[in-house]
């Protein structure tokens, strides 16, 4: 498929504030950040394509010079509509944002216009006085100018840290993140029902840059198929130039993600797996790194037990679920469509499918089910957050928790199981999840109600009215629609 996808609430963000530039004649500022292929750059460019107003587009380079980054700049300026005049406008100050910027401002016309300056941290990293430059440029110059400023940027710390109280920038922009397609968009766009789109939704991660290589109405393993005969296909690239990326210590890092892929998701077991011949990961290199990637890159996530007693582990997971199926299982489906064995590589999908996905969508229904819960359509209106429990023995886990806040609950207003299988919940997985639910700390009998997110419904040996609420592929979906 191509075109445009979804990012409806987005494009309306940037309306307004381009309409509050062309109210008050003055200059708006605002960072956009998201983890690469996620689609800010295609976001804006939609924005300028249907704002009606001129703009400027500039996509800084990595590793280049300052000199080649500010000519690169001026470069753009001419040849975008801003200038009335694109020969006023110099070829080179000598890789000097001040007069660059001052180069901008000459150029500006005197109705509303949109500037965007695209991967702004390399441009940090290029040169440390750029975060000042620009600073002292939107001050003395740009603010009072008609002008809506769009820094974009992927590595999602330094996005954070440009607006940050230490530095230069604070105080002067909005700051916006953009994620990825949530699961309705992802059912708009493919024309698919609610459970084809939740697993098209786990495949792709939400990421424009796959979905749109998925045709319309195809199934989940329809598309696997036909991707398992191209190795360059952008379900095997786009997670691919992930582990590529500039990771801290990146052989470690890439040891500890592909554990964690294959799994592992405890601080002992992934520093077993990640480690050498001589021993498991140490703690003292181990644990900053999982801070890391959890924290500034957003490459991991950590859940922790949700219930009325603090609780241990924390469990690591790949937060992109496009990136967790690529460790699991299609990273060697990829090396088989290499070697012109695209049928042994479906194979291995269709073997290790079911059990992937049924571990995968747990974070998308507990997403969805809090959604539903702060939106009000929960018949629980204290529910603010949803996770999973677990002692440190793993016996039982439970798969849904309700609470008030989190990770520590002051009350437990549900409880409950995850049966995302091709049978249905049936009455012997009801008699599992009461055993299990009752050792939930804060769990009240008489009080706590019984939830079910179940792939293909109740069975029939199974009183309705046994459990409280049924959370259906429809459900997730429909948790995501205004």
């Amino acid at each position: 498929m191509s075109g445009f996808i979804g990012r409806t609430a987005e494009l309306s963000l940037l309306t307004k504030r381009l309409r509050r530039v062309r109210e008050t004649g003055a200059g708006v500022a605002v960072t956009l950040r998201g983890r690469r292929q996620v689609g800010k750059s295609r976001l804006v460019q939609e924005f300028c394509d249907r704002a009606g107003v001129p703009y400027l587009f500039t996509t800084a380079t990595k590793g280049a010079s300052p000199v080649e980054a500010v000519g690169a700049f001026l470069a753009d300026l001419r040849e975008s509509d801003l200038p009335e005049d694109p020969a006023l406008v110099p070829t080179a100050v000598g890789g000097n944002w001040p007069d660059a910027f001052r180069a901008l401002t000459t150029a500006l016309p005197s109705r509303p216009c949109v500037v965007v300056l695209d991967e702004v941290p390399w441009l940090s990293e290029q040169d440390g006085l750029f975060e000042g430059a620009l600073q002292t440029a939107w001050d003395r110059l740009l603010a009072t100018r008609p002008v809506l400023l769009l820094l974009l940027g992927s590595d999602l710390h330094m996005m954070e840290r440009l607006t940050a109280y230490d530095r230069p920038f604070f105080g002067r922009a909005d700051n916006l993140v953009l994620g990825p397609l949530h699961p309705g968009d992802v059912a708009d766009a493919l024309g698919l029902d609610a459970q084809d789109a939740i697993d098209a939704h786990l495949i792709t991660g939400g990421l424009p840059g796959i979905i749109r290589t998925w045709p319309g109405g195809m199934s989940a393993l329809e598309f696997l198929r036909q991707e398992a005969e191209d190795p360059g296909a952008a379900v095997f690239s786009v997670p691919e130039a992930v582990l590529m990326a500039g990771f801290p210590n990146p052989d470690v890092s890439r040891r500890v993600l592909e554990a964690i892929g294959a799994g592992d998701r405890t601080h002992a077991n992934i520093a077993a797996t990640a480690g050498s011949r001589d021993g498991a990961l140490p703690s003292g290199t181990l644990s900053p790194l999982l801070r890391k990637l959890t924290a500034e890159k957003r490459v991991l996530a950590l859940d922790e037990p949700l219930s009325a007693r603090p609780g241990k582990p924390g469990l690591y997971r790949v937060a992109d679920s496009n990136l967790r199926l690529y460790l699991g299982m299609l990273r060697a489906v990829q090396e088989q469509a290499r070697r012109g064995r695209p049928d042994a590589g479906f194979r291995l999908v269709e073997r290790r499918w079911s059990a992937w996905r049924g571990r995968a969508v747990e974070p998308l229904i507990r997403q969805s089910l809090e959604l539903a819960a702060l939106s009000g359509r929960l018949p629980w209106p204290e529910v603010e957050a949803v996770g999973g429990w677990w002692n440190r023995r793993f016996d039982p886990e439970v798969d849904l928790v309700g609470a008030d806040r989190s990770p520590v609950a002051g009350r437990v207003l549900f409880a409950g199981s995850i049966k995302w299988l091709a049978s249905p919940f049936d009455a012997h997985d009801l008699a599992t999840v009461r055993r299990s639910v009752v050792q939930v700390p804060g769990y009240d009998p008489a009080a706590t109600a019984l939830v079910v997110a179940s792939l293909t419904g109740m069975g029939p040996d199974i009183d309705p009215h046994s459990v409280d609420l049924m959370w259906t592929p429809r459900d997730i979906i429909d948790s995501w629609r205004p």
